[in-house]
């Protein structure tokens, strides 16, 4: 029953949408400031000091060292954050494995892109999560890999440009553009700006379903295709084969399967994607018309995969 238990992992939730992590006092005071009913957020505290993400003396609660965390893992975990919100679509799990559809739609009407896509506030907090998760797989991606083989960069679906910025400010040589949804490319010209990269960086808005610009010898998908079904894979690196060069470089980073089944599970759920298996990434890339080069770990936890455009054309 323990691990059934939804009472504190919702708790946990609302105390960092609240912004609870940060905070101490009464119920009464911390009920104040952040809005909340004053007797139902005792309750909450009182279950969050047995579960000790809180610990309570006299009546006036803080969080302990566990609870501090609340602060740090806010962008995944707030409910009205497109990562916490997204989470909650679990409750409809049943559905996606009875009938193997996304259960984002189901609980919200709509997939998980037209609901961001239709709320600025939910498109920053997704971009600031995705940059969020790569404060410290940025770096390793920027040393780790051989960029400086490339003078012009592609980083397709790119958010507000922070891979990026990072690629570039480590090689001189290069040049980039991110290719993503309006709002981002308007983020990422920002950056690139604040960065003194306006030389040598820019972004534009668009899609990767849709043909891409040319005269780029490496385009880069980082944490782009598991969220996608097989059918979606094909179509983005089919517009990577129809853009690139015959010496060019399609980059793929992808935390890899055997990384973790819970992450594997949220894809299914939230957008009918998938953790994959190297082997099965390189077979949907034959399917475009790719060849892998090579493999191989690129920051903690991801794997870049090389592929360049196969003679053979498309499997």
């Amino acid at each position: 029953m323990a691990l059934a238990d939804l009472a504190t992992p919702m708790a946990i939730r609302v105390a960092a949408t609240l912004g609870l992590g940060e905070l101490s006092g009464t119920a009464d005071e911390l009920a104040t400031a952040t809005g909340a009913h004053s007797p139902a957020l005792r309750r909450l505290l009182d279950h969050l000091v047995t579960a000790g993400v809180f610990e309570a003396e006299s009546g006036h609660y803080r969080p302990t060292e566990l609870g501090a965390q609340l602060t740090e893992f806010r962008p995944l975990l707030d409910i009205n954050r497109a990562g916490g919100r997204a989470e909650l679509a679990f409750v409809e799990l049943l559905e996606t494995i009875t009938t193997g559809a996304p259960a984002y739609p189901r609980r919200y009407g709509h997939d998980f892109w037209t609901d961001i896509d239709a709320d600025p506030e939910l498109r920053r907090s997704f971009d600031a999560q995705m940059t969020w998760r790569f404060t410290e797989q940025a770096p390793q991606i920027a040393t780790r890999l051989d960029w400086s083989r490339f003078t012009r960069l592609l980083d397709l679906g790119g958010g507000d440009g922070m891979l990026l910025e990072r690629i570039l400010l480590a090689h001189p040589g290069l040049r980039g553009r991110v290719l993503d949804v309006p709002a981002s490319a308007s983020a990422a010209t920002r950056r690139f700006a604040a960065a003194g990269l306006g030389e040598r960086a820019d972004a534009v808005a668009g899609s990767f379903f849709d043909p891409l610009p040319t005269g780029f010898d490496a385009f880069l998908l980082s944490d782009i295709l598991h969220d996608w079904d097989d059918a979606a894979v094909r179509a983005i690196l089919t517009r990577c084969r129809e853009a690139a060069t015959p010496e060019a470089t399609v980059v793929v980073i992808e935390p890899l399967r055997d990384v973790g089944t819970a992450m594997d599970l949220h894809m299914l759920m939230c957008f009918g994607g998938s953790e994959r298996t190297a082997a099965e990434l390189t077979g949907l890339a034959a399917d475009a018309g790719l060849e892998l080069r090579r493999s191989g770990p690129v920051s903690d936890g991801r794997t870049a995969l090389e592929f360049g455009v196969s003679q053979a054309g498309p499997r």
